[in-house]
């Protein structure tokens, strides 16, 4: 098997991945937290957003980089495109995103309230565009893939 295919099927199947957890998060997971009262929320949201952070940020690195290789080496456009898409979520986590976390994860949990349930509201919201990407970058990987 070459590399090119190998790094072609990793690109894919972790920007996937990635995308299916993600979208897995708006649909299931947060819905879901919004269901209970405020200190269960904020209690749900910080162990699952460390462990959520930890893996999607290995996916998105591990997938830019096969995506950036295989551009590389075949010259194809569609996969630098998928590459940066998935990257795009780190910037976008760092630059948008990680305000909110920073201020939802210094709340105390005897202080969760109405405030706390907007935060965590907000950061839903703004996780949809992780969702997005994600799904983007798939799709541009399969449509390089397909020819």
């Amino acid at each position: 098997m070459s590399v090119t295919l190998v790094a072609q099927q990793v690109a894919l199947v972790t920007a996937a991945a990635f995308a299916g957890a993600a979208v897995y998060i708006n649909i299931a997971e947060q819905p879901a937290r919004l269901a209970l009262d405020d200190k269960a929320l904020l209690a749900e949201w910080k162990p699952s957003y460390a462990r959520g952070f930890t893996m999607q940020a290995s996916l998105a690195l591990v997938s830019a980089l096969a995506g950036f290789l295989v551009a590389w080496i075949s010259g194809d456009w569609g996969w630098l495109v998928g590459a940066l898409l998935i990257f795009g979520n780190w910037p976008y986590t760092l630059l948008v995103i990680l305000p909110v976390n920073k201020r939802i994860e210094v709340t105390p949990g005897e202080r969760a309230d109405a405030d706390t349930r907007m935060l965590i509201k907000r950061w839903g919201t703004l996780h949809a565009g992780r969702s997005a990407l994600g799904a983007a970058a798939t799709i541009a990987y399969s449509a390089s893939l397909a020819g």
